[in-house]
């Protein structure tokens, strides 16, 4: 595969500069601003995820209305996440359109109007979007098993509990956007058809601020916890554990331990329990890694009856990967390194994945991946299946 044309570099006025150039005729464009959920405490909890929805309620430059209408009206698409670690602005335009998206982007953080009226609608929002979580039964006993493998504040949901939502004041708000959102925090995120100097430009247009962001400690922990609800027929369980960082040694055999576990038909779980013995309809692991926390979540859904047996076999399948054959790993870096070059055919996803690698410790990695797969050991992989301790959330009918 041709080398990928990537630049990096951080500014005077504090911003670091992530570029990869493509020819073709669209750009990915996204500011993100270095702070997320787990770096609140638990009175603001949800604080990043309000303002996230609040700066699309209006800027100096342009009304609500006008933030979607400007990208869209363009053939674009706009949208922004909120994550532990950061909290992110993002558009995708044509790439003749590169200044507009960019201009959106840097609005966006450094302009809310942070209105009052427009903030309550939004709070209403957001509770109910938090009710959304607690009514939908696989979402929340993913976000049940967070809370058991990690202590508070860190296991509360990126989107803040109903109290802490309720809680939160305009000067909250304002206060910690002015404090928080300066350019010594933000990266510059662009994948697509632009130039080298176009793209510092736009970089430079940020004006130098400057703030710390102080670290809150992240505990961990393992419990299990049976859950009955009425109203619904399935069960929905959960096993979690922690797993290795971004910045451990292991970080790549714990990508090959969760593709071989989990990932997709072919994985062991899917075909031990579904294919084999027909007990769930879904089941899938999940892997999220961070330079500060990692853990693997496995999910299903079946009936009632079968909670246990599922528990049991899943465990059973994870212990099985300290047997794991030299053949076995190969096909599943091939896999891996596959679903990779997939990934990359979208420029936003590559824009996102970059900025991952960047706040795990340098974006650069991101073009090392197959080398840094293809360096894992088996027996690194075997490790990882060595778990010290679980954690086990479930729902079921009441």
């Amino acid at each position: 595969m041709k080398q990928s044309q990537f630049f990096r570099k951080k500014l005077d006025n504090g911003i670091t500069v992530i570029f990869e150039k493509r020819d073709v005729p669209v750009v990915a464009v996204a500011t993100s601003v270095k702070f997320g959920a787990q770096y609140e405490s638990e009175k603001i909890k949800g604080i990043s995820h309000f303002i996230e929805h609040l700066v699309f309620k209006g800027t100096k430059n342009r009304t609500v209305t006008e933030i979607a209408q400007e990208a869209e009206s363009k053939g674009g698409i706009i949208n922004a996440f909120t994550s532990e670690e950061v909290t992110s602005y993002w558009n995708k335009v044509p790439s003749k359109h590169f200044s507009l998206g960019a201009d959106i982007s840097r609005d966006l953080v450094l302009n809310p109007l942070f209105e009052k009226e427009p903030l309550e609608r939004e709070r209403k929002v957001i509770l109910e979007e938090i009710k959304m979580y607690h009514d939908n039964p696989s979402t929340h006993v993913l976000e049940k098993i967070k809370e058991l493998l990690y202590n508070n504040p860190f296991n509360l949901s990126i989107a803040g509990t109903h109290d802490t939502v309720a809680g939160l004041t305009h000067d909250d708000v304002v206060r910690l956007h002015k404090k928080i959102y300066t350019s010594n925090q933000m990266i510059f995120s662009v994948v697509g058809k632009a130039s080298w100097s176009e793209v510092l430009a736009e970089a430079k247009k940020f004006p130098k601020t400057r703030s710390v962001i102080h670290d809150i400690p992240i505990g961990f922990r393992n419990g299990e916890q049976i859950e009955k609800r009425k109203g619904i027929d399935q069960a929905h369980e959960v096993i979690g554990f922690h797993m290795p960082k971004l910045n451990d040694k292991n970080r790549y055999a714990a990508e090959i331990f969760d593709s071989i576990l989990g990932g997709g038909m072919s994985s062991r779980l899917f075909q031990e329990i579904r294919e084999k013995r027909g007990l769930c309809y879904a089941i899938k692991s999940h892997l999220e890694q961070s330079k500060d926390y990692s853990y693997e979540m496995i999910y299903s859904g079946t009936m009632p009856e079968n909670v246990k047996k599922i528990k049991d076999l899943v465990l059973i399948e994870v212990k099985k990967i300290n047997h794991l054959t030299q053949s076995d790993l190969t096909e599943a870096k091939e896999r891996l390194i596959g679903l990779r070059q997939i990934t990359k055919e979208k420029c936003d996803s590559t824009m996102i994945e970059l900025l991952q690698e960047e706040l795990g410790g340098d974006a650069k990695a991101y073009y090392d991946y197959e080398n840094r797969i293809n360096a894992v050991k088996l027996k690194a992989v075997q490790d990882v299946s060595k778990l010290k301790g679980y954690s086990f959330a479930a729902l079921v009918p009441g």
